[in-house]
């Protein structure tokens, strides 16, 4: 099987009709917002997959 993303199955018309789609639903002035939450949602998720993770504590009894 191809792989293949959802880009690959929208052309033109298609994107728009969802631009619109979308504008219609969450406004004009409320996308700008959604479009800065995501942002730093992904900036977030990059900068915790960079650092190290940290072991766990072990409890040893003597």
């Amino acid at each position: 099987m191809k792989d293949f993303t959802i880009a690959a199955l929208l052309g033109g018309p298609e994107m728009i009709i969802l631009g619109v789609a979308i504008l219609l639903l969450f406004g004009g002035k409320k996308i700008p917002e959604l479009m800065k939450g995501l942002g730093k949602g992904i900036k977030e998720f990059k900068q915790g997959q960079a650092e190290e993770p940290v072991p766990a504590p072990v409890n040893e009894k003597v």
